[in-house]
């Protein structure tokens, strides 16, 4: 995309590399036919020093006029009258160097307006006869071929420089199409993948309205008939605890797919900030497995993008889950970090740990005997990226696991989309 993005002002330029070639040859043959001319030595060096100083005036100023980025104007104006009078002088000094004019016009046609341009070209040509009578005197006129030379220089000057701008004028109206179609082409392409984003979520959300959101409400109904038959049970008190547990952690699961149905933020992020969703989540092991959980928060807590902190729950949910699952731990660390421009999420457990080149970073699900890559550390390391994070996992057998994740922070758009400190 970026290569396509430089094409249109490639395009606006393009056809100075050709021009700067015409330049070259241009001054080299005066530069040469002055050299060999029979003029005395001085005006031979006075020509060449004047066609000299014309290459870097065009370098100096000129070449940036042609393109456009030179600001135009009264600096057009100023390098026209610099190049005239550089002119001036080389005519003056030698009758050769008005070869030159085949250099001069086209450049006073590309800086000038059209009728501007044409009289200046005009008044450049006639500038070799008058040299001559200057150095002749007016008793010894110009011969008539130097006068019709002029003549047609003229006629010539005005048809090139025409056609310079005509030409001039196409290609910048060709570059600038080219931007806007580039423009446009990006715009259709970000709305398609916006309207293929909705048509999937669209899509989804059916599909977890019919399937997941009903299964968790009836699992919602027999969890709490489940409680109301042992509620006056004498010794079931750990039953009624995990059933209470069951049925918040259903009623968690339920708001959170009715959230993705209505394409709102997940729902411990809507009236939270990220530090206690996660702290929430940290708070939800202790409670289902008895394990300690400690949580801690290292820097200035700010607001964060929703996407940030979106990726920061499902961070903590995933790494906790596979400590639940997997890890047989007796404590774990849960530290979320606040930095200049990035944040953290680092989530440590001593447990059994894994090799994560041989399960492909997702231990194996006890509980079918499957795999859950793609949808477990894999499916997060993808989440991260799209974010522009990094994901690191560290894990050996018998020596824990480590799963970090390093977000970064945009400036100016920290605040959108943070939710607030106030608990669900």
């Amino acid at each position: 995309m970026a290569v396509e993005a430089e094409r249109g002002p490639r395009a606006r330029v393009r056809w100075l590399g050709l021009w700067d070639g015409y330049f070259v040859v241009c001054h080299l043959v005066t530069t040469g036919l002055v050299f060999m001319s029979g003029t005395s030595q001085g005006r031979r060096v006075a020509a060449i020093v004047g066609l000299t100083v014309a290459a870097v005036w065009y370098a100096a100023l000129g070449r940036q006029l042609l393109t456009g980025r030179g600001g135009g104007g009264r600096r057009n104006v100023v390098f026209c009258a610099g190049l005239v009078g550089i002119f001036a002088l080389v005519a003056f000094a030698d009758p050769t160097g008005s070869f030159a004019l085949f250099g001069v016009v086209p450049m006073l046609m590309m800086s000038l307006p059209a009728r501007p341009a044409v009289v200046v070209a005009v008044l450049v040509n006639l500038l070799p006869p008058v040299a001559w009578w200057v150095r002749r005197g007016a008793g010894d006129p110009p011969p008539p071929a130097a006068v019709l030379a002029s003549l047609l220089g003229v006629a010539l000057s005005a048809l090139l420089g025409l056609w310079i701008k005509r030409v001039v004028r196409q290609n910048r109206e060709h570059a600038e199409l080219i931007e806007e179609l580039q423009r446009n082409r990006a715009q259709v392409a970000r709305l398609s993948h916006q309207a293929g984003i909705a048509a999937e979520r669209e899509r989804l959300a059916r599909e977890i309205h019919d399937t997941l959101a009903q299964s968790l409400t009836s699992i919602i109904g027999l969890v709490q008939a489940a409680e109301t038959e042992v509620a006056d049970a004498p010794g079931l008190d750990g039953s009624r605890r995990h059933l209470a547990l069951a049925g918040r952690v259903a009623r968690d699961s339920l708001a959170e797919a009715r959230a993705f149905v209505a394409g709102r933020a997940p729902a411990p992020l809507e009236r939270s900030s990220p530090a206690r969703a996660v702290r929430r989540q940290a708070d939800g092991l202790t409670a289902q497995t008895g394990v300690p959980v400690r949580f801690a928060v290292e820097g200035a807590e700010g607001p964060l993008p929703m996407q940030v902190s979106v990726v920061l729950l499902r961070a903590a949910q995933e790494s906790l889950a596979n400590v639940r699952k997997h890890a047989a731990a007796g404590r774990v660390e849960v530290t979320l970090r606040y930095g200049a421009g990035r944040v953290g999420l680092v989530v440590r457990d001593d447990g059994g740990g894994f090799v994560p080149g041989e399960t492909g970073e997702d231990a194996v699900d006890a509980a079918d005997g499957r795999s859950a890559g793609g949808f477990g550390l894999a499916g997060l390391r993808a989440r991260v990226a799209e974010c522009g994070g990094e994901m690191t996992v560290v894990s050996a057998p018998g020596e824990g696991t480590v799963v970090a994740v390093h977000l970064p922070v945009p400036s100016g758009g920290a605040a959108a989309g943070a939710g607030t400190d106030d608990d669900a």
